[in-house]
């Protein structure tokens, strides 16, 4: 369950405390109490999850949603159901799925992860950022295309509705507004030098998003993490830079890179591996 990213202002609205509703005998205002909470998580960039009774002795179309730190809102009717579900969802949530139907004695249930739809910032309007901006768009992500070079973000290049397009004036400040809480974001670092580069990763990085790679070969992008580290950044934060950024799939052209870097970042979100098919049959075969 996805939906499409607020306004900037929404972005930088820090998490508030989810209060848990245990009781709610009017069936209307639970369900507008839910859909007002799932407008909230959206908002926020948060994830949750959704769990509706489809088929069973007890209440059809009963909700609850347990947020990713545990608090609950609504009912299903049932407290043993209610644990039962509660118990389950941080197991579902870790499995990065986006539906899935359980059965408890005669009950069905449906689980939906709720989360907001997937952005990718993309910081560098180059032949690779370009491709990348378009190849995302394509994927169903909303693209946020940054540089500091306004030629270069013309509107009639990017036709595409789902693709921002953003003069930097300062880098840094494109990017933090941009990035917000990182929550559900997902950003590229493809500019054409070091000191562009450098500019974008020390606001990226502390914004912590859900991915973070960045363009280069070994050595420039050790540079670049390395004086990072200098700057104080924490050494969990740098392990999770992508960089240099993409698959391996020998990719040679832009539009290529573009490609291999937006296979990694679905692998990430969804839990993939990068490895071929064939290679993950022959693992479950094994096993």
């Amino acid at each position: 369950m996805a939906r499409a990213p607020g306004c900037v202002r929404n972005r930088h609205r820090q998490a508030e405390t989810i209060e848990i509703s245990t009781s709610m005998s009017d069936a209307s205002n639970q369900t507008s109490s839910i859909t007002e909470m799932i407008e909230q998580v959206l908002e926020r960039g948060e994830v949750a999850l959704v769990v509706t009774v489809v088929s069973g002795p007890g209440s059809i179309g009963a909700k609850l949603l347990i947020h990713e730190k545990g608090a609950t809102i609504g009912s299903l009717a049932d407290q043993r159901l209610n644990a039962w579900v509660v118990d389950k969802a941080p197991d579902f949530l870790a499995l990065r799925e986006e539906t899935r139907m359980f059965t408890v004695g005669e009950t069905s249930l449906l689980f939906e992860r709720l989360q907001p739809a997937p952005r990718l910032v993309v910081c560098g309007a180059g032949h690779v950022g370009a491709s990348l901006a378009r190849l995302a768009a394509f994927t169903g992500y909303h693209a946020t295309l940054l540089d500091d070079r306004a030629e270069f973000l013309k509107r009639e290049r990017f036709p595409e509705e789902h693709i921002e397009l953003l003069v930097a004036d300062d880098w840094s400040s494109a990017v933090r507004d941009a990035v917000g809480n990182g929550r559900g974001v997902s950003v590229a670092v493809v500019t054409r030098g070091h000191n562009e580069d450098e500019q974008c990763m020390h606001v990226a990085v502390r914004a912590n998003p859900d991915y973070l790679g960045l363009i280069g070969s070994k050595r420039r992008t050790s540079i670049v993490i390395d004086r990072l580290r200098e700057a104080g950044i924490p050494e969990e934060q740098l392990s999770k830079i992508h960089a240099p950024i993409g698959l391996d799939i020998g990719a040679v052209s832009p539009e290529e890179v573009a490609l291999a870097i937006m296979a990694e970042i679905i692998s990430d979100r969804r839990g993939g591996t990068g490895l071929p098919l064939r290679h993950k049959k022959a693992q479950k075969t094994q096993k």
